[in-house]
């Protein structure tokens, strides 16, 4: 599946907790700023396979002034009606060190 993910914007699976994405492409690299719900700012950055699947390293700083890092692996599935949900693969370093899975939806 090419995907050119330049202009598309993702939240949480659901309807989100008020945090949103938009993402930038250029050829296989690929971008987003993120800021809402409790995170003030937040950046990822990585590359696009040929198959969609976006490896990406993020940081974030939430409103309680924790700073997040870590990386994620996501993998597209194309809805019935046209959108993407991201199966995101993540884990976080540091003193919040964590892994886990979650799910981001295309906002149209």
């Amino acid at each position: 599946m090419t995907i050119n993910y330049d202009g598309r914007r993702f939240r949480k699976a659901g309807g989100g907790d008020g945090t949103e994405a938009r993402y930038h492409q250029d050829g296989d690299l690929v971008w987003a700023d993120f800021t809402g719900g409790k995170v003030r700012r937040g950046t990822v950055t990585g590359t696009c396979g040929p198959d969609g699947t976006i490896r990406l390293a993020y940081t974030m700083v939430l409103i309680t002034g924790e700073v997040i890092a870590g990386h994620t692996v996501n993998v597209p599935r194309q809805e019935p009606d046209g959108r993407l949900v991201l199966r995101e693969e993540w884990q976080r370093y540091g003193e919040h060190a964590a892994t886990g899975v979650s799910y981001l939806e295309e906002v149209r």
